[in-house]
């Protein structure tokens, strides 16, 4: 087993071989062999040389390149590991330093660079552009200028930078066939005594073969690149991706400062690619994508865990097909697509197509000025379960499924909680404080598959109501009360509606607290984020739960599926969102077991305790 040792400065950036260290330093060569006399001096340089069960440990610095591996793992157990040393900062940037800036007055500073200071690739001339990509009348680059690890935003014109302020600063550039000329507001800083930045790459862990099978990723800061704008429908590029792949491991990283996506679990390319806006268009790449090997065997079973993401434009996580059967869990995501100029349907902390069997599990998602989580087509086995959301536009939208799909234990605190417009959706054991729409959807067809599969078994309109509500807590405005008319086939039971919350139409034995005003507070405190309220267990501990699993959870009413295990093993519900068991006969509505009537729900939900 190979172990590589790269070191930068006076720090050392390890890899690793089972018989031996080899070393890399600023004083060596990447034609050297890595050895401790003669080290490497670049990640990418242990990355050609790593093989199946080699570990690349990298220590403390700052590395400013690409990571495009030419080869994975073979196994679960024979992978190439990537690393930061452990207790070390290490950080990966897509972008170069620029000096020599010029001050014009005013706080706005100039500075040119020849075009090949960006090699073959400039985002300043790089525009973004795609399906379902609305530009609203204007240019948007890839580009981005950094003032001390901060981007600035793009101006539409020279003029408006030189109209922006210390408060809302932009940068505008000009690239002719010799040089690109930017511009930027910095205030009262001068760039040249601060670390200025600009993009210089557009993915900052990216193999640009697909297949690069079973690959860890651990312990980095991946910040600063010029993502282009990530469709369904054609290959997407992020920050950090795995490009149509198997088995990755990508955690305890912190991924910022990416154009369009942070990370990518996603589709391959082709000659299609940003040629197929339309829902019919789509389903042909999934034709395609099965063609391509789109399989439990070949594609997604990715773990993706306590990563920070962070400070992107179009979305931290995307992924058409290639996330199936994979796992997100225990994620920070927030600032997403926040006052961005150009809008699109692609927008979401997470986004995805596709998630066959895939857990999105206690993450904390927030200030995003789109949706929180969007499931997007084929969400079939799919659950969101234990996730902390808030300060979102919606949290949860779900748009033209068919299920079955499992949302449980989670805590939606935004003003709007969840989209609905998809059929064979459980929901059990949330806390929905803000308010649930429904979008019927008659026109489109989608398809559903052979269960913990992605053989397609044939397309279908949505059935709407199509829908289980099972031991919830509803404190937001209108509760279920869209489904009061037309509830044939909803099923409901154990809910409790607080405050001006109503049942749907199926549930005859609803506890009702139209009194009951509930306080919810979402309090930041040194030790993380915690949940205040004036909620008592007592004040609905008379509601009629049950036992919620496979046995009574039914089927699907357009793929005949069972809600129940990947593996296909029965399903209980039977743990709260921290992970407690749960009352065998009478389990508390909402995301907590709740024990001492008397008490108060006050609890510390981020992290968990």
């Amino acid at each position: 087993m190979l172990k590589i040792i790269l070191m930068l400065s006076a720090t050392l950036v390890t890899i690793s071989l089972l018989a031996k260290e080899l070393h890399v330093a600023k004083t060596g060569s990447d034609a050297n062999p890595g050895t401790f006399e003669l080290p490497f001096l670049s990640i990418q340089a242990a990355a050609e040389v790593a093989m199946p069960g080699d570990e690349i440990i990298v220590h403390g610095g700052i590395y400013r390149e690409r990571i495009n591996p030419p080869r994975g793992g073979t196994s679960d157990s024979s992978r190439i590991a990537f690393r930061a040393a452990v207790g070390e900062d290490v950080k990966i940037k897509g972008s170069e330093v620029v000096t020599d800036w010029e001050h014009t007055g005013n706080g706005v500073w100039t500075v040119t660079l020849p075009n090949s200071f960006f090699g073959d690739f400039n985002p300043f001339e790089d525009t973004l552009w795609g399906d379902w990509f609305y530009h609203q009348g204007r240019l948007h680059h890839t580009g981005a200028v950094y003032l001390n690890g901060h981007w600035l935003r793009e101006a539409e014109t020279k003029a408006e930078v030189l109209a922006s302020s210390s408060e809302n600063p932009r940068w505008f550039a000009i690239v002719d066939g010799k040089e690109t000329s930017i511009w930027a507001n910095f205030g009262d800083k001068n760039p040249n005594e601060e670390l200025v930045e600009v993009n210089a790459r557009q993915a900052v862990f990216y193999p640009e073969k697909e297949g690069i099978n079973y690959i860890t990723v651990r312990g980095f800061t991946l910040e600063h690149a010029a993502t282009p704008w990530a469709p369904p429908t054609a290959e997407q590029i992020g920050l950090i991706g795995t490009h149509w792949s198997k088995g990755w491991v990508i955690e305890n990283n912190t991924i910022q400062y990416s154009t369009s996506v942070g990370l990518t679990l996603g589709k391959h390319g082709d000659e299609w690619d940003n040629l197929a806006a339309t829902a019919y268009g789509y389903t042909l790449t999934i034709d395609r994508a099965l063609q391509k090997g789109w399989s439990k065997e070949n594609i997604g079973s990715h773990i993706v865990r306590k990563n920070h993401i962070l400070h992107c434009g179009q979305a931290g996580i995307v992924g058409s097909m290639g996330g199936a059967f994979s796992t997100i869990t225990e994620n920070e995501i927030h600032d997403i697509y926040l006052n961005w100029p150009f809008g699109g349907l692609e927008m979401a902390a997470i986004k995805l197509h596709g998630p066959i069997d895939t857990e999105i599990s206690h993450n904390h998602i927030y200030k995003t000025g789109t949706y929180g989580i969007w499931l997007d087509w084929m969400s079939q086995g799919t659950r969101v379960t234990g996730n902390l959301m808030h300060d979102n536009i919606f949290d949860l939208f779900v748009e033209v499924n068919h299920g079955p799909f499992l949302v449980d234990n989670n805590i939606f605190l935004s003003e709007l909680a969840l989209r609905e417009s998809s059929g064979g959706g459980a929901y059990v054991h949330n806390l929905f404080a803000g308010e649930i729409r429904r979008r019927a959807e008659k026109v489109r067809e989608t398809p559903y598959h052979q269960p913990h599969s992605t053989d397609i078994i044939a397309l279908s309109k949505v059935i709407g109501d199509d829908e289980r509500f099972y031991n919830n807590l509803f404190s937001g405005d209108k509760g279920l009360a869209m489904f009061q008319e037309d509830a044939e086939n909803i099923q409901a039971a154990g809910n409790v509606y607080l405050g001006n919350s109503l049942p749907s139409g199926a549930e005859k034995d609803a506890l009702i607290l139209d009194s009951v005003q509930p306080e919810l507070v979402l309090e930041k405190r040194p030790d993380g984020w915690w949940l205040l309220t004036n909620l008592a267990a007592k004040t609905f501990k008379d509601a009629k739960t049950m036992p919620i699993g496979t046995s009574n959870l039914g089927t699907s009413m357009i793929s005949k599926a069972r809600f129940e295990n990947p593996d296909g093993s029965p399903l209980q519900i039977n743990l709260d969102y921290f992970g407690i068991e749960r009352s065998p006969k009478r389990p508390s509505a909402g995301p907590f077991r709740i024990i001492d009537e008397n008490t108060t729900i006050q609890k510390r939900v981020w992290p968990r305790e």
